[in-house]
């Protein structure tokens, strides 16, 4: 499967690229066409990639939530301008959400914008971080707290990348697959249901499927929303259902205990129950859900979702508001709603009874 997918309104144009074995090649083709071309990557990826360098300066860094910070942005930034950097250059990131979300704060900042490319080498990345323009870095009192939205140019998804990847990664992914669905697809969760296992041991056909479909559900939300200012169904907002709980359990951790889609996994059978408890979502397809996440292997559960010191986290998300907490949640398969009606101790008590 070659796909081109077009993210288009009056205020932007990304290209999302679907293909193998092509980052050599695409970045030839960059570099011809370019003045100067500057490619950020993880440096897990030294000895896999195998670049030609003429007219590309090429800048190493170790990854990780770590890297998502002032500090690293600093560091980033500074080194780009010492390799003296200008407008006309292109900025590159190849790697995971850590170091897309760092770059493109860079990209979006730096000489007030640069031309931006970005190539997602995780299953995570390709399927959410890399798709809709969001760029941030952490701070002590919570994730992405400070950002961007900033489109790249274009987005290319290799999936040949993903068979270097531990089964771990490749699970960390999967969770925002799943996600995708439970907010805007019940045929695609159904679908999941009878494919996951092919999914999980890289099944190329079905990959490209379940990549091609995460990524038309959040341009759905993207096109509709890209600076997530509506407060309904079709907000932006709705691909946070499980990010609420899940950043919160992240930040809590210090970002070290869990990875990006297991903390989100957590949060999302968390925020499942919730929506339950609202009355929204019926028990039946609680567990319907909660089977699958089993079934896959998928992180459920974690103790601190008893602790106030949760609670904490929690007040500090970017979707709140008005003292109130603000989740996504799902009120069936395949259908989200964006709850405004949660104070922190309502939250601490649903918690504790569920």
């Amino acid at each position: 499967m070659q796909n081109k997918l077009l993210i288009k309104n009056k205020k932007l144009k990304t290209s999302i690229l679907i293909k193998r074995n092509y980052i050599a090649r695409f970045i030839k083709n960059i570099s011809k066409k370019n003045e100067k071309v500057f490619c950020v990557i993880d440096s897990n990826l030294k000895t896999i990639l195998n670049l030609d360098k003429q007219n590309i300066e090429i800048i190493y860094l170790k990854c990780g939530e770590k890297v998502k910070t002032f500090n690293g942005y600093k560091k980033l930034t500074e080194k780009l301008i010492t390799k003296n950097i200008n407008r006309k250059s292109i900025l590159i990131a190849i790697g995971g959400g850590t170091l897309g979300d760092l770059a493109g704060l860079v990209a979006s900042t730096l000489l007030r914008g640069l031309e931006f490319y970005l190539i997602p080498t995780t299953l995570l990345s390709q399927v959410d971080s890399s798709i809709g323009g969001k760029n941030g870095i952490n701070t002590t009192y919570g994730k992405n707290l400070i950002g961007t939205f900033y489109q790249p140019k274009e987005v290319l998804i290799d999936i040949s990348f993903l068979k270097s990847l531990p089964k771990k990664e490749i699970k960390s992914g999967y969770a925002e697959i799943i996600k995708h669905a439970l907010i805007k697809d019940y045929s695609f969760f159904c679908w999941l249901e009878q494919n996951a296992n092919k999914l999980l041991d890289l099944n190329n056909s079905i990959l490209e499927k379940a990549i091609y479909k995460s990524i038309m559900i959040k341009l759905y939300y993207v096109k509709n929303d890209e600076k997530e200012y509506l407060l309904n169904s079709n907000s932006r907002a709705m691909l946070n259902f499980g990010h609420s709980i899940g950043h919160a359990i992240e930040s809590h951790y210090k970002y070290k205990k869990y990875n990006h889609g297991e903390a989100i996994s957590i949060g999302m059978i968390t925020e499942a129950k919730i929506s339950n408890y609202l009355g929204m979502l019926s028990f039946s397809e609680l567990q319907r859900i909660s089977i699958h996440f089993k079934k896959c292997g998928l992180k459920t559960y974690d103790i601190i979702l008893k602790d106030k010191l949760l609670i904490n986290k929690l007040i500090k998300d970017k979707k709140n508001f008005l003292n109130n907490i603000n989740l996504s949640l799902i009120d069936k398969i395949g259908s989200s709603i964006f709850y405004k009606k949660l104070n922190k101790n309502k939250v601490y008590k649903i918690l504790q009874k569920i």
